[in-house]
């Protein structure tokens, strides 16, 4: 069972598009996917749409938007790496994710969507049975190439007195590198933070990567959290090891 307000929200999405002979069907991620769907979780939307209709319906995507409940405010996903997507905020108060897909280039996927409507729902099984589906975990070597190069980031910042670059650096760092390994770490997909107070192994670390507006505490978190990306390191070691670290990064991360 939905929340109601997530609820009612696709229950007046599918009307809208039953009605509209331009798409083939309507599927959900996400949380509805993943589990643990609450009256937080966004909604996570895939709107099929007939190849030859794609390009207009991609060109009015934002009235669409607007015809589909009361729109507060949207905009489109390139930061993300997703051109596709149109992110939706609702009156009364909820997110949306509508990604707008064609049949042909409904291919590959990180998760194998739910079915909520499908014109043809024979079509529609047939193509979510034929994904590729891969979530787009990280390689060892890709924490590697950028771990070090963050953290020298962070401690440049700290020694120029920028604190709220470093609290900031560190925050992403958590989000981009610790997060995701300590996930893999437990043979989890690789989901940032999501959900990891869970772990309560998980959340103490990164209780001790956190820090205050104060260059000592900052100093402190930067130099666990260099001592936690290499204790996660050993889990899955990259092929290819930046030399000289963290022996000379450490000053960076020091405070006098």
């Amino acid at each position: 069972m939905l929340p109601l307000i997530h609820a009612n929200f696709l229950q007046r999405l599918i009307q809208h598009i039953q009605a509209d002979q331009r798409f083939e069907a309507l599927l959900a991620g996400g949380s509805m996917v993943h589990g643990g769907f609450d009256e937080y979780s966004d909604l996570d939307l895939i709107l099929l749409v007939r190849d030859e209709d794609y390009a207009a319906v991609l060109s009015c995507r934002h009235s669409l938007a607007s015809d589909w409940g009361q729109l507060l405010a949207c905009f489109t996903g390139e930061h993300v790496g997703e051109p596709r997507l149109l992110i939706c905020l609702y009156e009364p108060i909820l997110h949306v994710d509508l990604k707008f897909v064609s049949v042909s280039d409904f291919v590959h996927a990180v998760e194998r969507p739910l079915v909520q409507w499908a014109r043809v729902p024979e079509k529609v099984d047939r193509l979510i049975a034929g994904l590729n589906v891969e979530w787009p975990d990280r390689s060892p070597d890709w924490f590697e190439e950028r771990a070090w190069i963050w953290l020298h980031y962070a401690g440049t910042k700290l020694q120029r007195g920028e604190l709220f670059e470093a609290m900031g650096m560190l925050a992403f760092f958590r989000d981009q590198v610790l997060g995701p390994m300590l996930h893999r770490q437990s043979g989890r997909p690789q989901r940032g933070l999501r959900r990891i107070e869970g772990d309560a192994a998980a959340t103490a670390w990164l209780q001790t990567v956190t820090a205050g507006h104060d260059a000592e505490s900052i100093s402190r978190a930067l130099r666990k959290a260099t001592e936690l990306y290499q204790l996660l390191r050993k889990d899955d070691p990259p092929k290819h090891v930046v030399p000289g670290m963290p022996e000379r990064l450490l000053p960076f991360l020091s405070v006098s």
